[in-house]
């Protein structure tokens, strides 16, 4: 069985380029820094990341292009695809990446404004409230499936 699962953040936009064709599939790049618990770097740092390359198409792709932005801290659920190609210089490179087939946000909008990261080109749900749910009108209580 071949299956990832990856919380981190974004190390920067996501790069989306479309295929070319009758239905254009919708190809977004971009990189998770997770961390990496229980080792030192060389500064003696306790935590250090891994920076790994993730692939959404279609669907997966254009809610990257949508919603995702540099520090958004996602889950991302998918397999590790590995690849090789020779360079121009006649070099063989070695490629690992993670083909996502599920991407969720790990923290809500207003936490990661509280974090420090840049979110502000993110666009705001249609009634959104400052903690990122929607308001309830007034006397509504009575239309309420529970109780």
């Amino acid at each position: 069985m071949n299956k990832v699962i990856l919380m981190g953040r974004l190390t920067r936009d996501p790069e989306v380029r479309y295929s070319q064709g009758a239905e254009p599939l919708a190809i977004a790049r971009y990189t998770l820094a997770v961390d990496r618990r229980g080792r030192r770097d060389a500064s003696g740092n306790d935590q250090t990341a891994d920076f790994i390359p993730c692939v959404a198409f279609g669907r997966a792709g254009e809610f990257a292009e949508k919603y995702l932005r540099q520090g958004t801290k996602m889950v991302v659920t998918g397999r590790i695809q590995t690849g090789s190609y020779t360079n121009k210089d006649g070099n063989k490179v070695y490629t690992t990446e993670v083909i996502v087939e599920d991407q969720e946000f790990a923290e809500s909008k207003a936490s990661s404004d509280n974090s420090g990261y840049n979110t502000q080109d993110r666009p705001a749900p249609g009634n959104a409230s400052a903690d990122g749910f929607m308001s309830i009108p007034e006397g509504i209580e009575n239309d309420l499936p529970f109780k």
